[in-house]
């Protein structure tokens, strides 16, 4: 597996990021616009595939929204432990999500002064992601 660091470490997976995300847009796009130029017969069906092109676009969002929740979740308790085992305390409650998710990628000797680092300067999560020296590569999440 490739070494992991801030250039590399996004996922995209092509056929669903790009491929998936454009073809219902494409539909969802062609169903307004057959729905536009239906005849009055031709209405209920024309609004069917729209309805049909709304259901798949929220299909599409919320199947990615809800499980990077759950993970977002997940790392967040992650951090908190790793953090209380390597300094006996917890993360402290200003820090963001985003921001959490963002130290889960610095080594254990990096985590405690940039999360102190990231509290006192409001460093958002690509400017931790930048500090970081020694990168801890996270391979799990999707």
């Amino acid at each position: 597996m490739q070494t992991q660091n801030y250039k590399n470490h996004r996922r995209v997976v092509p056929l669903f990021h790009m491929v998936t995300s454009l073809a219902i847009m494409l539909l969802l796009v062609g169903s307004f616009v057959n729905l536009f130029h239906s005849a009055h017969e031709n209405l209920y069906s024309a609004s069917l595939i729209c309805l049909i092109a709304v259901i798949l676009g929220l299909f599409f969002w919320f199947i990615r929204s809800f499980p990077i929740k759950a993970q977002d979740r997940a790392i967040r308790a992650e951090e908190n432990l790793r953090y209380f085992a390597l300094t006996g305390k917890l993360l402290d409650p200003k820090l963001t999500i985003s921001q959490i998710i963002a130290l889960r990628f610095a080594s254990d000797e990096e985590l405690a002064v940039l999360a102190k680092k990231a509290v006192d300067e409001g460093l958002s999560n690509d400017q931790i992601k930048k500090q970081i020296i020694n990168w801890r590569a996270d391979h799990h999440r999707a």
